[in-house]
């Protein structure tokens, strides 16, 4: 599994995705940092076969109107602090794995993991 996170998530996640096995860019780690546009964005996660990691629900309305990016991992808890943050991917990493195998558009919250696609 490869990750993009976007610029709406701490770079403290991408961290922790690497330290447990997924390979993770953050917008950080890109030439125009977290100004890197979201059409950029995707085509890099595209082109390097990664899933977007966003809380930004304009990546939802691209795929939706166009398909991409491929795979598109929405967080929808509002406002939380990064400890919590890393413990809900801690708590959901395995079944994420494994919902991206067959699926394309999955949305995690603190309650619920919802595959759209």
């Amino acid at each position: 599994m490869r990750v993009l996170v976007d610029a709406h998530l701490p770079k403290r996640l991408a961290v922790f995705l690497n330290a447990h096995g997924v390979e993770s860019k953050h917008t950080l780690d890109l030439p125009k940092k977290n100004a890197t546009p979201d059409p950029e964005i995707i085509q890099i996660a595209d082109q390097e076969d990664r899933i977007v990691i966003t809380k930004d629900g304009d990546f939802f309305d691209n795929y939706i109107l166009d398909g991409c990016p491929n795979k598109l991992l929405i967080v929808s808890t509002g406002n939380i602090n990064n400890p919590t943050l890393i413990r809900l991917f801690e708590k959901n990493l395995e079944v994420l794995r494994s919902l991206f195998i067959e699926h394309k558009v999955i949305e995690i919250n603190e309650e619920e993991i919802q595959v759209h696609y």
